[in-house]
């Protein structure tokens, strides 16, 4: 289980708590949504935090929005 203070987007320092907080207050529910969000900058540079996961770990943004539609965080 990943943690809410687990930094997701390592780039521009945002933790999961931070990425499910925006998801949950704009409704957001695909990825292309969160991506295009012009609040929330993620996955705008380096784009691990889309695939893989910053530490090759698959602690990504979309593990972020399941966690959030199973109201895991």
């Amino acid at each position: 289980m990943v943690e809410a203070k687990t930094e997701i987007c390592v780039c521009n320092n945002l933790t999961a708590e931070d990425i499910a907080k925006c998801i949950k207050e704009k409704k957001l529910s695909t990825l292309e949504e969160i991506l295009q969000d012009d609040d929330l900058s993620i996955g705008n540079k380096c784009k691990s935090c889309i695939d893989e996961g910053f530490h090759n770990d698959g602690i990504n943004i979309p593990l972020v929005l399941s966690m959030v539609k199973k109201e895991l965080i």
